[in-house]
């Protein structure tokens, strides 16, 4: 291999691992607002739900936060909330707040502006008939977003959310619900903004952790509260 050969792989080679640390930051985009942790000095914390709704365990998930009487903010597909209205219904009637998640939950790194414009408005479409009123917040599919989705974003006005916790390993050989708690507990800070999944039958250690943490961040002082509510204590 001769030297320019070798270097313009070493550019490609760096140029890769620029973009993909941009498409994954969950602290930056290149267009239009992205909230990772709110800045607040209110002990104010928001537990956020990716995925679904589902039928089998959407239900549970509502129960328990009704038993604890805390708020938190669902990221749905457009997929699911159409096939399981009656559990996107049932959500927004607990007074949970729903936010975009797309309609597939595909990566949407290299997607067009038109698959885009599908992925998002569809969904919105599923949310408002759920019957949810209030801002629509977005959080990409698996954090990824690079060029084109944060300028649509920025053009329709639209803010994304990520996150500054999420204890999941995805690995349930060693994923244990209360090391899962106390990684939460251990980070917390006022504004912080909670990431897990509950919504599918492998997350049966997210859904046990779930009330550890609820309980945790209580006797930390902590009060949970919607996305929306979080965003107005800046």
């Amino acid at each position: 291999m001769n030297k320019l050969a070798l270097k313009l792989l070493l550019v490609f080679a760096v140029l890769f691992l620029v973009i993909w640390k941009l498409s994954s930051s969950v602290k930056f985009q290149l267009f239009g607002e992205l909230i990772y942790q709110v800045d607040t000095e209110q002990k104010l914390v928001a537990l956020t739900f990716d995925d679904g709704p589902t039928p089998y365990y959407t239900a549970g998930v509502l129960q328990l936060l009704d038993l604890y009487q805390v708020k938190a903010t669902f990221f749905v597909t457009g997929a699911d909330t159409q096939r399981y209205m009656t559990q996107a219904k049932q959500i927004v009637a607990a007074g949970h707040q729903l936010g975009n998640h797309s309609w597939s939950h595909q990566r949407m790194v290299f997607m067009s502006l038109d698959e885009i414009n599908r992925e998002l408005e569809g969904t919105d479409q599923q949310i408002r008939e759920a019957g949810y009123q209030g801002e629509i917040l977005f959080r990409p599919p698996y954090g990824k977003k690079l060029v084109l989705l944060p300028w649509y974003l920025a053009n329709t006005h639209r803010t994304s959310i990520t996150w500054d916790i999420a204890p999941e390993t995805f690995d349930e050989d060693s994923e244990d619900p209360q090391t899962m708690a106390a990684e939460v507990l251990e980070q917390v800070k006022p504004g912080s903004i909670v990431l897990l999944h509950l919504m599918y039958k492998n997350r049966e250690a997210s859904r046990a952790a779930l009330p550890l943490i609820i309980k945790g961040l209580k006797e930390k002082g902590y009060r949970m509260v919607t996305l929306s509510e979080l965003l107005a204590a800046q």
